[in-house]
């Protein structure tokens, strides 16, 4: 007979063997932010066995989110969102560390944040924060997933640190934000399942990590193309 562990991550198993799942079971992830993005990777990162996941994000969860936001119902609107998301993920895996950390990520916490963690997911709704990580990640040598969306498009690019672009070469003047910004909440799920399919390649050790690449999805008519980048020799983060 199979192990209770065994048999939940069977499928699993067959496809990165014993050995991959047991590095997802060493393995920590921040998932920086917890909305529509980082709601659904985090479900499937806990789901998929990653040994912790760390979940930030200071607000509460409003009406308006539920659109998109897979791990809150009704009954949660005013709740902290990563006590409501922490609270649902441990009951979907409880061999899953789940922390939540009710913190706005800033300049004074951030490097703490990302060198506890072996790799980044970007849930962020605001360039600034996604720029702060992204320069945290660099320079501590922590891979960085980050995607975008907006009404039902996105985009996403994996940084792995001195082996491709970072998001400041992609993106060297932050993009205009629209507040409250547009979105299908379908946009974000297709998004945070990439997310969350790169991050487990990278901390299972299967696969090819997409360095390099901006990928980019569009809704209106389900297509994705693929945009090769490379690092700036000026990028004031990773110095090219």
């Amino acid at each position: 007979m199979p192990s209770a562990w065994e048999e939940r991550y069977d499928r699993q198993i067959r496809v990165w063997g014993r050995e991959g799942q047991a590095r997802l079971k060493r393995a920590s992830v921040l998932v920086a932010g917890v909305g529509g993005l980082g709601s659904a990777a985090a479900l499937y990162l806990v789901a998929a066995g990653v040994g912790r996941v760390v979940l930030v994000d200071p607000e509460r969860v409003e009406l308006s989110n539920l659109n998109r936001q897979v791990l809150y119902w009704t009954r949660d609107v005013g709740k902290l969102k990563v006590e409501c998301a922490a609270e649902k993920l441990r009951e979907l895996n409880p061999e899953v560390k789940v922390e939540a950390v009710p913190e706005r990520i800033t300049e004074d916490n951030v490097r703490d944040l990302v060198s506890s963690v072996d790799l980044v997911v970007d849930g962020m709704d605001n360039w600034g924060t996604r720029l702060l990580l992204n320069r945290a990640c660099v320079e501590l040598g922590k891979p960085f997933v980050h995607a975008g969306v907006y009404e039902a498009q996105g985009q996403l690019l994996t940084v792995i640190p001195r082996k491709g672009p970072c998001l400041q070469c992609v993106f060297p003047e932050p993009p205009p934000e629209v507040r409250p910004f547009p979105v299908v909440g379908t946009a974000p799920g297709v998004l945070a399942t990439l997310q969350a399919t790169e991050a487990l390649k990278i901390l299972a050790g299967y696969g090819t990590a997409s360095v390099g690449k901006l990928i980019v999805f569009d809704g209106y008519d389900l297509s994705f193309y693929v945009v090769a980048v490379k690092r700036r020799p000026d990028c004031p983060v990773c110095g090219g």
